[in-house]
C-alpha cells in the first residue's frame, strides 16, 4: 500500500554506523514523510553517503534502528551504465524491479521525459556525456516509482552548466505527493533547489534539521554557522556575532567605519574582505568594487549572536 501523503515512510532512531572499525555516523535521527524532500547536506567526509547508504539496507548498524514503509530505491553516486540504450538501461532497472515487461518501455521513456532525456532515448550509453550520463542514472530510480527514493550526489562531477541544467529539472522532478526523497548533497545551492527540509550534517552528527531558510538563516551553533557561510565575524563584551556576506552591506552612511584587506573576483561582483576594530567581515560587490586598503562604512542587516564560549569551543 502506498503511504498517505505526510505519512513517514523512512524513519532512522539512533543510528550508528562503523567503517573499518571507526564509528562514521553516530546516533542519527532522520525521518522522511510521503511528498517530501529531504536533503542531507554536508562536508566531504561527513558520514552522508555511509548513513544514506544504511538507510538502503546496504550497510550493517552497529546501533540503533531503521524502519521502511514500502519499497525503497537507492541510487548511488555512479552511474554505472550497462553497454545498451538509455531507454535499455531503464528498462533494465524495470525488470529487475519486477515491472511487467508489457509495462517497461511505456515507463522507461516516461522517466526520461521526466527528467529531460527524451532525447536520450535511443542512444547508446557510452556516447553520453557525464551530464547525460547522470539523467540516464536518475531516470532509472523514477521509473521504479518507489516509496522511498534515496540519491546520494546526483550531480556530483558536472561543469557549472550542466549542474545547473540538471539541477533545475530535477527539482519538479523529485516532487510527488506518493514518495518520501532524501537526498545527499554538499553544495548548498542544491540544498536551496531541493529541499523542503535541510539536515545538516557535520562529524557524523545531524547537527541541524529544518527549512532551508531556518538552517541556513539562523544556524543553531557556531559550527552549523561556519559550514552554511557564516564567515564575518565581530566581538561583542560577551558575545560574537557571526555574518554571511548577504548580511553586509557597504554603505556611505552606515554607522561601522572599516578598511578594505582582500579583493575577489567573483562571476556576479567582487568578493571584498574587511577589517574592523572589533573583527572582520566579508561582502559581495558590483563590479569594480573598493580600493585595496581604502576606508568604507558598513551596514549590517541580519547575522547571528553565540554566548563567546560556545564560539571559541567551534
Amino acid at each position: 500500500m502506498t503511504p498517505a501523503a505526510g505519512a513517514p515512510v523512512v524513519r532512522a532512531r539512533g543510528v550508528t554506523v562503523a567503517r573499518g572499525g571507526a564509528e562514521v555516523v553516530r546516533d542519527a535521527d532522520l525521518e522522511v514523510a510521503a511528498g517530501e524532500v529531504v536533503v542531507l547536506l554536508g562536508p566531504n567526509g561527513a558520514g552522508k553517503s555511509t548513513l544514506l547508504a544504511a538507510i538502503a539496507g546496504l550497510l550493517p548498524l552497529a546501533g540503533g534502528t531503521i524502519e521502511r514503509r514500502g519499497r525503497v530505491a537507492a541510487a548511488l553516486q555512479a552511474p554505472a551504465l550497462a553497454n545498451r540504450t538509455a531507454a535499455a538501461n531503464v528498462e533494465a532497472a524495470l525488470a529487475w524491479w519486477g515491472v511487467p515487461r508489457a509495462q517497461r518501455a511505456e515507463r522507461a521513456r516516461a522517466a526520461l521525459r521526466t527528467i529531460g532525456a527524451r532525447g536520450l532515448a535511443d542512444r547508446p550509453a557510452r556516447t553520453l556525456s557525464g551530464g547525460e550520463a547522470r539523467r540516464v542514472h536518475l531516470a532509472r530510480a523514477l521509473a521504479l516509482e518507489a516509496d522511498a527514493l534515496l540519491l546520494d550526489e546526483p550531480f556530483a562531477g558536472l561543469d557549472a552548466p550542466t549542474r545547473a541544467d540538471l539541477l533545475y529539472d530535477a527539482a519538479s522532478a523529485l516532487r510527488d505527493a506518493r514518495r518520501a526523497t532524501l537526498v545527499v548533497v554538499h553544495d548548498r545551492a542544491e540544498a536551496w533547489a531541493l529541499a523542503d527540509r535541510v539536515m545538516v550534517m557535520l562529524d557524523g552528527r545531524i547537527a541541524s534539521s529544518g527549512t532551508p531558510a531556518s538552517v541556513f538563516g539562523d544556524p543553531p551553533s557556531p559550527q552549523v554557522a561556519a559550514f552554511v557561510g557564516f564567515v564575518g565575524r565581530l566581538e561583542e563584551p560577551h558575545a560574537v556575532r557571526l555574518f554571511r556576506p548577504q548580511d553586509v552591506t557597504l554603505d556611505p552612511d552606515g554607522p561601522l567605519r572599516a578598511r578594505v584587506t582582500r579583493l575577489v573576483p567573483t562571476e556576479d561582483g567582487v568578493r571584498v574582505e574587511v577589517a574592523l576594530d572589533a573583527g572582520h567581515l566579508v561582502a559581495l560587490v558590483p563590479v569594480p568594487g573598493p580600493r585595496l586598503g581604502e576606508e568604507v562604512r558598513v551596514r549590517l542587516l541580519g547575522g547571528v549572536r553565540f554566548a563567546r564560549d560556545r564560539v571559541e569551543r567551534a
